[in-house]
Formats: structure tokens, C-alpha cells, sequence
């Protein structure tokens, strides 16, 4: 089965990806970070992050291993994968890697921008996680002080809301809900109800049970 979680920045879908993978014993891919490593890569070399062709070749250059470095948690990272992510090349280049995640046994979930519209338009169950601007600002602030960095929750609220204004209208790949997803609104769930209404939109799959 693959299970593919779309949604804006902070909205929650990289923990509800987390936590299905785990209660399923599927594997987790959170796509953000590829993109979030593109841009590192294209940061630690000085390069311009605007530059299609240098971003697209180093696409093709990554380690996975490199996933788990936590500086791809970092804002700064975050708004450089923003910019690169709406090369077309760029995404060309991380297509296959991601449809190959997905392919492999037992299964996987993966979460990202684009999962259920283009690079697992046939996933078994399809959920689009939305949540309050100003409920997602809070959030993301909150995890980048646990992490030890400064949050204006203001600027990253701004830089939130620019984030979404450039995912929804990129010619490639933009930020929108698959026809057949299941919308799960995610503001004003704590950490287990999102997680146990993602479950419920899973079994309710399995089941065959009609869309409510």
C-alpha cells in the first residue's frame, strides 16, 4: 500500500507521515528534506539558488544518508528548498527516487507537496492536510525554538504565507489537492487526534466504505 500525504508548510504532515509509516511498519519518506538537501548542497557550494542547471545537477548527486542531518530543519534551509523546489528540472531529476521509495515493499507513506497529484497519482489512499496560517506559524515556531533557534512568530508567519502564495502557483508540480484525497484539517487537532483521524481515513480505505 502507499499512502501519500499532501499539505503547506507546517500544516503537520510530516508527523502524521511519521507516525502512519510507524503504525503501519511502512517505510517514511519525507520529500521535503530531498528538496531541503538540494538546496543545502546548492548553499554549501555558494551557489545561486535561482540558477536551474547548477540546482538540477546536484539533484541528481544526492546521498540519502544525508537526510537525517538535522540543518535541513533549519528555516533558512527551508526557504532555499522553497526556491529550488519550483524547478522543473529539479523535480524531474528527484521523480524517479521518490516513485522507487514508493514501489518498495511492505509499503510506504510518503508526505510532501506534490505526492498524490504527480509522483504517486495511483497511491492507495490519498489525505490533503490543511491547517490555520496563524495555527501553522505557531507550530513552526515552536519547533524552532525546541531546536534552539530564534522565532519571530510574525516573520515566520509571513514567510509561511509567501511559502504558499509560490507552492500554489509554480508551473511545475504546484500545491493542490488530488481530486479523489481526503481533506484533514489539522487545526485544532492535537498531535493523537490528527494522527488516529489520518488511521480512521486509512482503515475507512482498506474497508472499501464510502466517502462520508
Amino acid at each position: 500500500m502507499i499512502i501519500a500525504i499532501d499539505g503547506p508548510a507546517a500544516s503537520g504532515k510530516g508527523t502524521l507521515g511519521k507516525r502512519l509509516a510507524a503504525h503501519y511498519h511502512y517505510r517514511h519518506l519525507d520529500t521535503g528534506l530531498i528538496y531541503r538537501a538540494v538546496a543545502k548542497a546548492v548553499m554549501d557550494a555558494g551557489g545561486d539558488l535561482t540558477d536551474e542547471a547548477y540546482a538540477a545537477s546536484l539533484a541528481t548527486e544526492l546521498d540519502p544518508a544525508a537526510f537525517g542531518d538535522p540543518v535541513l530543519k533549519t528555516q533558512a534551509v527551508g526557504e532555499g528548498a522553497s526556491v529550488v523546489s519550483v524547478h522543473q528540472s529539479v523535480r524531474a531529476a528527484l521523480l524517479t527516487f521518490q516513485r522507487d521509495f514508493a514501489a518498495g515493499p511492505p509499503g510506504a507513506v510518503l508526505d510532501g507537496r506534490d505526492i498524490g497529484t504527480v509522483i504517486c497519482p495511483d497511491a492507495d489512499v490519498k489525505i490533503f492536510v490543511v491547517a490555520d496560517p496563524e495555527v501553522r506559524a505557531r507550530r513552526r515556531a515552536l519547533e524552532m525554538r525546541a531546536r534552539g533557534e530564534t522565532a519571530d512568530e510574525a516573520a515566520v508567519l509571513a514567510d509561511i504565507l509567501k511559502r504558499d502564495e509560490r507552492d500554489k502557483n509554480r508551473a511545475a508540480a504546484p500545491l493542490k489537492a488530488a481530486p479523489d484525497a481526503y481533506l484533514l484539517d489539522n487545526s485544532h487537532l492535537d498531535i493523537e487526534s490528527g494522527v488516529q483521524a489520518a488511521i480512521d481515513i486509512v482503515e475507512a480505505v482498506r474497508a472499501g466504505r464510502p466517502r462520508a
